[in-house]
């Protein structure tokens, strides 16, 4: 067998060329990869300058332009080992990709939120680069999507491979960072002796003071209520009339409320919608009917869905009297 120098020299610089590509394949994934890691609350945003919502029922997702509520925040989990990550909403659910159609007859799919007792490829999605945007690649070759055009696609979100260049753009994504992913502390090691218990502290610190031991509803008592979580309750409200009528149809607006009684709300409230004094209500859930709150907030930072009543002005007070 006669050995053609130019033909080995041709097969080696293709090995070499497929080496390199290889390599930098490796590298681009770990670059976005690495921003994913870093993150701990994201905000996506479509093409159509929309953000991915969490719809209120807990189980669709769509795309809005106001991308200030709970609703545009997203989780981010990185899954070790598999250049793969999940986003979980504000729900506590995963955004995955189903095998249900969006629409009879059409390729795309429909995107939800499901919390599965067993987490599968379904919840994961491959963050593919693309100049300074992303694509969420499913593990099986599609993309998550934001739909354009006239309702009811308008808004919609599916998962799907493109094959018009109209539509080629509607699976980037660009990436807001919210929150950065804390740093773990290094672990402690333990001593490996067993420290002498402290000296006894002076007599004189051993004087209680008066104000120490007040009554929890003395001014100077310590508070037993639970400490309100970081992270705060979630608070739906609509506004209604000053008669009681409300518009059911309307959506309610929500705010992540962090403080721990019914003034701090009311003061809250009154800030959020400008009003000058309202009256917090509830729906009685058996007749329909509203009542005032006037006691304490549920425990637990539980979600809670009020009703506004502004007071009537002086002028009409004076008026109907």
């Amino acid at each position: 067998m006669i050995f053609n120098p130019i033909l080995g020299g041709k097969i080696a610089a293709v090995a070499i060329k497929r080496s390199l590509f290889q390599i930098f394949v490796i590298l681009y994934k770990r670059t976005i990869m690495e921003i994913f890691k870093k993150a701990e609350t994201v905000r996506l945003r479509s093409y159509h300058d929309k953000y991915l919502l969490a719809e209120e029922d807990e189980e669709s997702v769509s795309q809005d332009r106001d991308g200030r509520s709970m609703n545009a925040r997203w989780t981010v989990e990185v899954v070790e080992k598999a250049d793969v990550i999940r986003l979980k909403s504000c729900f506590g659910k995963y955004l995955t990709a189903s095998n249900i159609p969006m629409f009879l007859g059409m390729t795309g799919k429909r995107v939800t939120q499901t919390l599965p007792r067993r987490l599968d490829s379904s919840t994961e999605w491959e963050p593919v680069r693309e100049g300074v945007q992303v694509r969420l690649k499913t593990r099986y070759g599609q993309y998550l999507r934001a739909n354009g055009g006239l309702p009811p696609w308008r808004n919609s979100i599916t998962h799907d491979i493109p094959h018009r260049s109209t539509t080629q753009d509607w699976v980037l994504w660009d990436i807001d960072i919210l929150e950065s992913r804390k740093k773990k502390a290094p672990p402690v090691a333990e001593p490996a002796y067993t420290p002498l218990p402290p000296p006894p502290p002076p007599p004189e610190l051993l004087q209680v003071r008066k104000d120490d031991h007040q009554e929890p509803n003395s001014p100077k008592g310590f508070s037993l209520s639970s400490p309100v979580k970081a992270d705060g309750r979630l608070i739906y409200y609509r506004i209604g009339d000053e008669d009681g009528n409300v518009d059911e149809t309307a959506k309610e607006e929500l705010f992540c409320f962090k403080g721990m009684g019914l003034e701090e709300l009311k003061e809250k409230l009154i800030e959020e919608t400008g009003l000058s004094d309202i009256s917090i209500c509830s729906k009685n859930p058996l007749n329909g009917k509203l009542y005032p709150l006037r006691l304490h907030l549920p425990p637990n930072n539980t979600k809670m869905h009020v009703v506004l009543i502004p007071s009537p002005s002086k002028g009409d007070a004076a008026s109907t009297s």
